[in-house]
């Protein structure tokens, strides 16, 4: 990649509370203060409510639309029954990336067992990456931590722009 690329990128906070004004969210801004170290350009934040069909909408909106590429989603990843993010992401999926989700949760194990309750999930739609962090921000830096160092390489094959992963490239074979 390089060094000047910049992937356009969404926040969507998803809180009922945050919503309705009655909390303050804290997790969104914890992804873009983290993301701005980055190669990840801020380009729109949104807050909603938890509800699946206003997340698909805003999720295919993003996509589609705005052509972000990539979305990270923060919230409604729990077992409340409101918690409809990972429902709301599949739906709106065209392939599934369970890698990702599953070394988040990996590396939160290594902090906390309440890690495998995360239910969240990471998926491409056409060629936009959308990943589900957790809602708090603590769990937020965690993940991100965990998965930043990689997702460079990925959003690069999947903006066609790199060779797959498991590909060795020209110079490090001595093949022209």
């Amino acid at each position: 990649m390089t060094a000047d690329r910049r992937w356009r990128t969404a926040v969507v906070t998803l809180s009922d509370k945050g919503y309705a004004g009655e909390r303050v969210d804290k997790s969104g801004p914890a992804i873009c203060e983290m993301l701005e170290k980055e190669t990840y350009d801020v380009v729109k934040t949104v807050l909603l409510p938890d509800e699946r069909k206003e997340i698909e909408k805003c999720l295919r909106t993003l996509c589609d639309d705005e052509r972000m590429d990539i979305i990270f989603t923060t919230g409604g990843t729990g077992f409340a029954e409101r918690d409809c993010t990972p429902e709301a992401t599949m739906a709106v999926a065209t392939r599934n990336v369970p890698g990702i989700a599953e070394a988040m949760r990996l590396a939160s194990l290594k902090v906390t067992p309440r890690a495998m309750l995360s239910r969240g999930v990471s998926v491409i739609r056409n060629r936009t990456l959308i990943i589900n962090l957790p809602g708090s921000p603590k769990a937020v830096r965690e993940n991100l931590e965990a998965v930043l160092p990689a997702l460079g390489h990925g959003m690069e094959i999947l903006a066609g722009r790199a060779q797959e992963c498991g590909m060795p490239d020209q110079k490090s074979t001595g093949r022209a």
